[in-house]
């Protein structure tokens, strides 16, 4: 197996949860946006993962159960607007109702807790491997 193969793993899922950070981050945000450049209130945004095979650099013993992760996409979730009868607001509509996100702050700060120690442990992953590879860089001194 190549030398650097974790490295290019754990590089994959540090990447996929700062993305994922930076998705939950943008929620929490926007929790209170009745307004957006597209017309009504911001939805929450959703990123799914998908595996994603290292190339090279496997035997074939490894080739195929070794992989990363990637960003498949990011998808707005359409359910669940709350309308709120509030006729003073200025985006209320016709019949004084405001739409608020669909954004939950408990969710979201969940979810940035399980992002956040997915990345804690890549890096401590990463580190693991650096420490491997500086043990046996020492073995001939």
């Amino acid at each position: 197996m190549e030398l650097f193969a974790t490295f290019k793993i754990c590089s994959t899922g540090l990447s996929a949860q700062r993305a994922k950070m930076d998705i939950i981050t943008s929620n929490l945000a926007n929790a209170n946006t009745t307004n957006t450049p597209e017309g009504g209130p911001y939805k929450r945004k959703r990123i799914t993962f998908t595996e994603d095979p290292l190339k090279k650099g496997f035997d074939k013993t490894l080739g195929d159960a070794v992989r990363g992760v990637k960003i498949k996409q990011v998808t707005e979730d359409q359910e669940g607007i709350k309308r709120v009868y509030d006729p003073a607001h200025p985006d209320a509509d016709k019949e004084g109702f405001v739409s608020f996100p669909n954004v939950n702050v408990m969710m979201e700060m969940s979810d940035m807790i399980v992002a956040n120690r997915s990345y804690e442990a890549c890096a401590t992953a990463f580190d693991a491997a650096k420490n491997m590879a500086q043990t046996a860089m020492n073995i001939g001194k």
